[in-house]
């Protein structure tokens, strides 16, 4: 196990079962679902951010489903079970998926520009996004997936290892193994990595404060600016993101939003410049958005591709708004991959897709000394 974590290969994701649960209730409701019982809970490790309840129920204050859940039941994210009155990580150790990935694939396009970072996941989502590209371990339910098992240490070896600068919580949604995930990035700052969490954003306040000092750089997926769109296709609710948003960027984490626009339900004009006026009030015009195409997929795979000119013109309108860092996404070859000078309009990071061509800042300071915010050493 130690030779294939050295070797950093992506953890083939095998053993799929084909059944997947779809759940409309409200959280209260998930409490139904059920998981199979574990042979040994020594094996498991105890969550975190819950309350023991009378009956031997119990209540997980991790995100803002906020799942009280009897006695066997899964919460929403499939990957916290209540077992005997306790609440335990099913996910910790276990991962799904791991790989090397370029930074810009996140994408974070102002952290370690050309640098590389060691990718790992478990299964579970705290979301049910009918887009979701990664819905083969997000949506999987304990037992559907051979995983790897690694303990943080073996992990952060294995990142040193690589020669990856970074590791990066990523391919399902991070929130769900916040216990596996905090305690591999204190050894990871420990040897000198940076930490980067690639997100949907749904996680509560109080946890959120505990991980941030961990963390150098946090992605946010937000999915739209519509609350009807959050209730509807993702199973979530809008404001809760936009309160993570704010917690990461006043606690000085460094942080990029994507918003994936899918033709019809969230790429009108008017919410983009909505998320773009959000960001620039809120956040300031120096946080990064990353605006990117939809591709058919999951449960929307009957939708078309978003048409590139809309990806085109959301940049155009948010950069009106504003905002100085708007990128493109999904698109072959578009001069929204590069970063630019917000005074000069000169290419400063010129890239293709997820490599990077030229980059002419030094320690994020561009030829003419202006200072461009980032994560760059």
């Amino acid at each position: 196990m130690k030779k294939a974590l050295a070797a950093c290969f992506l953890v083939g994701v095998l053993g799929l079962a084909a059944t997947l649960i779809w759940v409309r209730e409200k959280p209260a409701a998930l409490t139904k679902v059920a998981a199979p019982a574990p042979a040994d809970t020594n094996r498991l490790h105890e969550a975190s951010w819950y309350d023991k309840l009378p009956d031997g129920m119990v209540h997980c204050r991790l995100c803002p489903n906020s799942c009280r859940l009897p006695e066997g039941a899964l919460g929403l994210c499939r990957a916290r079970q209540n077992i005997g009155g306790t609440l335990y990580s099913l996910v910790y150790g276990q991962m799904a998926a791991v790989h090397v990935d370029p930074i810009e694939k996140k994408p974070f396009f102002h952290v370690l520009p050309g640098g590389r970072a060691f990718s790992l996941a478990t299964s579970g989502c705290n979301m049910r996004c009918l887009f979701c590209q990664n819905w083969e371990i997000s949506q999987a339910l304990p037992g559907e997936l051979q995983t790897t098992a690694a303990t943080p240490e073996e992990v952060v070896a294995a990142a040193v290892r690589s020669g990856a600068q970074a590791i990066a919580f990523t391919y399902n949604e991070p929130t769900i193994f916040y216990e596996y995930m905090l305690d591999i990035a204190r050894l990871a700052k420990a040897r000198g990595l940076k930490t980067l969490v690639i997100s949907n954003g749904y996680i509560q306040p109080e946890p959120l404060r505990a991980l941030l000092p961990h963390i150098d750089a946090y992605k946010v997926d937000f999915k739209a600016f519509s609350p009807q769109f959050y209730t509807e296709v993702t199973g979530g609710s809008r404001e809760p993101i936009l309160e993570t948003m704010k917690i990461i960027h006043e606690a000085g984490v460094w942080l990029e939003i994507v918003n994936l626009l899918i033709t019809g339900l969230n790429d009108s004009e008017d919410e983009v410049r909505e998320l773009a006026r959000w960001v620039r009030d809120n956040l300031g015009p120096d946080v990064p958005v990353h605006f990117t195409r939809f591709h058919p997929l999951y449960k929307l795979a009957n939708l078309p591709p978003t048409p590139i000119e809309r990806i085109v013109r959301a940049r155009d309108i948010a950069m009106a708004e504003g905002l100085h860092y708007v990128y493109t996404g999904n698109i072959p070859s578009s001069p929204g991959d590069s970063t630019y000078s917000p005074q000069t309009g000169e290419v400063l990071i010129r890239r293709q897709g997820f490599f990077v061509l030229e980059n002419r800042l030094t320690n994020g300071v561009a030829p003419s000394g202006e200072v461009i915010p980032g994560v760059w050493q």
